[in-house]
């Protein structure tokens, strides 16, 4: 009977629906289920006690008010910015200077390029712990390096100055990603025909220009995913706030999404957490329809 119901679905149309229909369901349930859950939260009034319950108060726009008149609201949201938008400078910069520079094909580079890989593939909390080592203001080896190399003569405490705690994050998630965004980037530096450099460089061209008229143009569409997905991988950052700093001192290094987390799990102000969530949630949406309207615009180029 089974064998006879399995050959019916495989043979038929109905194999179909259920290798789309499954994914489709498991994505509703553990996906759009709880965001839906968390916007509508968003416009309910929310405490420890009426969390589990489904029918609350519900109160329009007052939760988005009253988290935009709190002091920290924009401090908090300048520290997001500049956190997204130092760590995808940084990771873009230094993983296309090392996807160019694998690209040169010398003996070793495949084991090389393997090696970054580590620190992506390594879990957030874990990197936040070797990080905490690193940073350490009395034994960490970045103020060794420094005060070794003269760049500065007395130890920074970079996870408790409220003028570093933010830049210590950056660091160890530049650091984090920079392997992602450099073999995303080397993928697209080998679908660059190799008789364009040759011809440019035959009339002429120096490394600059080829780079300029060639690499740039014909990675367009794999510069704007890289970046796309970097936005969105930047902005669900979490591990290394909690590993590094727990976005202090004195909110210096807090951002959104630490933030949204602080507001629901340690002061249990639910609304407030999932209308910042909400926020997050729809700026990441917006990223990842950049990022599908370029693979789109890549495969069809």
């Amino acid at each position: 009977m089974m064998k006879r119901l399995y050959s019916a679905v495989v043979d038929g149309k109905g194999f179909d629906i259920l290798l789309v229909g499954l994914p489709l369901l498991f994505l509703i349930t553990f996906s759009g289920l709880p965001l839906l859950y968390n916007v509508l939260m968003s416009f309910q009034e929310v405490d420890i006690f009426s969390l589990g319950s489904l029918i609350r108060p519900f109160v329009g726009l007052d939760n988005y008010r009253a988290l935009l008149a709190q002091p920290e609201f924009w401090p908090i949201m300048w520290n997001t910015v500049i956190f997204v938008v130092c760590s995808i400078f940084g990771q873009f910069t230094l993983g296309f200077a090392l996807a160019l520079f694998f690209d040169a094909g010398f003996r070793g580079a495949s084991f090389l390029r393997g090696l970054f890989l580590v620190s992506w593939v390594m879990p957030g909390l874990v990197v936040g712990a070797i990080w905490n080592w690193i940073l350490s203001g009395d034994f960490g080896v970045l103020n060794y390096i420094l005060r070794a190399t003269g760049l500065i003569s007395e130890n920074i405490f970079w996870r408790s100055d409220t003028d570093f705690s933010l830049w210590a994050v950056i660091i160890a998630n530049i650091w984090l990603g920079t392997a992602f965004n450099m073999i995303l980037l080397s993928v697209g530096l080998a679908g660059i025909p190799k008789d364009l450099y040759e011809a440019s460089e035959l009339d002429g061209a120096n490394v600059w220009q080829r780079f300029l008229t060639i690499t740039i143009p014909m990675m367009r569409s794999t510069i704007g995913a890289v970046i796309s997905l970097g936005l969105i991988f930047t902005l669900q950052q979490f591990d290394l706030f909690a590993a590094i700093t727990s976005g202090g001192p004195a909110n210096s290094s807090n951002v959104a999404q630490y933030w949204a987390w602080e507001l629901s799990f340690r002061q249990y102000d639910f609304a407030k957490g999932a209308t910042i969530s909400t926020i997050m949630i729809i700026t990441v949406m917006i990223a990842a329809l950049l990022y599908v309207r370029s693979t789109r615009h890549e495969v069809r180029g």
